[in-house]
């Protein structure tokens, strides 16, 4: 009798798969199996029907000749397994992209053999990654990326905005800008906002963007209908792209915020009495669409518009896509080169941009191209204003009533004041009726205000709140010297 047939089966299972496997937890708690000398890692309490740990494990003792066990004997073994992995190291798991030792960052292909491009200042290069430096992470949106060509002297570059239909040299090198801040694992970057008329190409741009990162796979997707749908499928990839807005919800805006910038989710675990678990998330978003209406002034920070324009002659998509698999290559190798080249520059950073890490990334690509991205940045921030008081009838009153003051000066009153001096204001010698969803409260009116800081700071006036003995007030500040534009927007 074999020393197999002599030990239960869980001691089979248990004994197989800690010499073949690297077990190991995440912050969370969740516990992951790797494959000895393989990057990618997966949860083993993964209930998927493909490429689970369960069935890896299954096949592996199989193919061994270890023989073919129950759910009983593998459920046995896994829980041992799991409990004796609490106890190991804390590693985080990655989807996509992720931080390396010495500066480096990898980039996933998500290929078979686990090969993925290590970026450094220094260069780049294709590898398999030590499983102790980067652990990947995949699921059913991670796609696989062509090995990328080496000494492409940038002509990828041009071929992409041969391919895409950008209006203008400003936008194209935003588009640039963007597509390197992705490959950056904790450099937020703002949310490209793809416009133009009917037949520009937006959602055939968007996918080309899409593409470069996640593969030909990589797909558009219509706007999910509420925060917690958003959330699952950001979690699940690294680029989220959405088609074809043509309406921003209030919630559905906070939510694309939080996406940009970074936020954590807690919700109960399933099943359980009081258990609950951990969702961070922070992700490029992409969004494609001819206009979303009113747009709200925290989002419009983390926006980045790109324009497109209808091409001259038109392709089928069959000849298209063709072409774009063929130069794909060629397009990742380009944008590797162009990200060793800017990471290995300098540039200060931008003290006055609410995405600064973005804006020192616009800095450090003008220094190594001169290409004038960081101009360009700021350029469509102000159109982004211009749109978010075009849209707001709030924000237009309170820069008529600051354009009644004297340059300099200070005004404060409670909020209750504010609400009846700018409803006058709004209304005026006709009385006519107040809008809908104009402020009821003095409270509403506050909180309108605070998220229009950043807008109406950006035409020279600023909106601060304080409390003195007599209570709260709310002080507008009318700023001195304004440039000539910013006072004709009073």
């Amino acid at each position: 009798m074999s020393e197999d047939e002599k030990n239960p089966a869980r001691e089979v299972i248990t004994d197989y798969a800690q010499s073949h496997f690297r077990y190991f937890r995440t912050a969370d708690g969740t516990v992951y199996a790797q494959k000895n000398r393989h990057p990618v890692a997966r949860p083993i309490r993964s209930q998927g029907t493909t490429g689970s740990h369960r069935q890896e494990l299954m096949v592996g003792l199989f193919r061994d000749g270890r023989g073919v066990f129950n759910g009983t004997a593998l459920k046995e073994a896994l829980d041992l397994i799991e409990a004796l992995a609490l106890f190991e190291d804390v590693q985080p798991v990655h989807i996509r992209v992720a931080p390396g030792f010495d500066g480096a960052t990898w980039l996933d292909l998500g290929r078979a053999d686990g090969q993925s491009v290590r970026i450094h200042p220094t260069g780049w290069e294709i590898t398999v990654p030590d499983p102790r430096e980067v652990c990947w992470r995949r699921t059913q949106l991670t796609g696989e990326l062509p090995l990328p060509a080496k000494d492409t002297d940038g002509k990828g570059i041009d071929l992409l905005m041969r391919l895409c239909n950008f209006a203008t040299a400003e936008t194209e090198c935003l588009a640039i800008a963007w597509l390197i801040g992705c490959l950056g694992p904790s450099v937020p970057v703002p949310a490209p906002f793809l416009t133009g008329p009917q037949g520009a190409g937006k959602s055939t741009g968007g996918r080309m963007l899409v593409r470069i990162i996640e593969g030909m796979s990589g797909d558009l997707r219509r706007a999910p209908k509420d925060e917690e749908n958003l959330i699952t499928a950001v979690a699940a990839g690294w680029v989220t792209a959405l088609d074809n807005l043509s309406h921003m919800t209030p919630d559905l805006s906070d939510a694309m915020c939080c996406v940009v910038t970074g936020a954590e989710n807690v919700k109960r675990a399933l099943f359980t009495d009081g258990d609950v678990f951990r969702l961070g998330y922070r992700r490029p978003l992409l969004l494609t669409g001819i206009d979303v209406g009113v747009l709200r002034a925290d989002l419009a920070e983390r926006l980045l518009p790109l324009r497109l324009e209808r091409p001259r002659v038109r392709r089928t998509e069959a000849e298209l896509w063709t072409e774009y698999a063929e130069v794909l290559p060629v397009i990742l190798g380009s944008l590797l080169d162009l990200t060793v080249k800017v990471r290995a520059v300098k540039a200060e950073t931008p003290t006055d941009l609410r995405m600064a890490d973005f804006g020192h990334l616009c800095a450090q690509l003008d220094a190594a191209t001169g290409l004038g991205a960081l101009t360009a940045y700021r350029a469509s921030l102000d159109d982004l204003n211009d749109d978010v008081i075009e849209g707001d009838l709030l924000a237009q009153t309170a820069l008529r009533y600051a354009g009644t003051m004297e340059p300099g000066a200070e005004q404060r009153m409670t909020s209750t004041e504010w609400l009846h001096c700018l409803s006058r204001l709004y209304a005026g010698e006709d009385s006519r009726p107040l809008p809908k969803g104009w402020p009821t409260t003095g409270k509403v009116l506050s909180d309108r205000l605070k998220r229009l800081q950043p807008t109406l700071a950006a035409r020279g006036v600023v909106i601060e709140s304080g409390r003195t003995n007599g209570g709260r007030y709310i002080e507008m500040t009318r700023a001195s010297g304004l440039p000539s534009h910013e006072q004709q927007a009073f």
